[in-house]
């Protein structure tokens, strides 16, 4: 007997600062079948980013036709930038049997749950928003009216936490890591649409 399992898709989504991303590179590190969604987006590179690594940068004519072509799972604008998940990546990714990790916010996670319902939804949080606020100065990347932007959006995200599945608090790095590691791991013993079971 074989069985052809198809991947799964994993959205994590968290206000800006709470350590969403620090949280899906070290799992993408540790774990050879899960993939990032690289996402397509207007805004500028930041200092280290590649094209191709990070996000697929682009113009906003181009995302927009891309948009009308209908070429995304989901695509939104936030904090005045547009961003989108790519369709043919995810479809071509959970044929292969690959996990695919999507570091996305709140409204791209529930448009993604709509297009595929048995996505795994993930809400990342600091123990806190004082511990937010903290966070958000130290990293010294944004301006004051740009961190009181996103922690007003911080508390309108978390009006939609009951929408989904896990909520992993971030107040230690390598304990937020294993909560989502152990979360994906859990996703290899559930039967999942598109399973193929082949008696020889």
């Amino acid at each position: 007997m074989k069985i052809k399992a198809k991947g799964s898709i994993v959205v994590v989504s968290a206000p800006s600062g709470a350590g969403k991303t620090s949280v899906c590179n070290a799992v993408i590190e540790s774990d050879k079948n899960t993939v990032y969604s690289v996402s397509y987006t207007t805004r500028k590179p930041r200092e280290g980013e590649k094209n191709g690594s990070e996000y697929f940068f682009t113009n906003e004519d181009k995302f927009k036709k891309m948009a009308k072509e209908g070429k995304f799972a989901e695509w939104a604008k936030v904090h005045g930038n547009y961003y989108g998940t790519p369709k043919s990546f995810l479809d071509k990714t959970l044929r292969n049997g690959k996990n695919v990790l999507l570091d996305i916010d709140v409204q791209g996670g529930l448009d993604i749950k709509k297009q595929y319902p048995e996505a795994c939804m993930i809400f990342i949080m600091t123990p806190d928003l004082k511990t937010l606020k903290k966070r958000l100065v130290s990293r010294n990347k944004d301006s004051k009216e740009t961190i009181k932007i996103r922690l007003e959006n911080a508390e309108k995200e978390l009006k939609s936490l009951n929408k989904y599945e896990y909520l992993v608090i971030n107040g230690n790095l390598n304990e937020a890591v294993d909560r989502v590691k152990t979360i994906i791991k859990s996703l290899d013993y559930r039967i999942k649409k598109g399973t193929v079971c082949k008696v020889s």
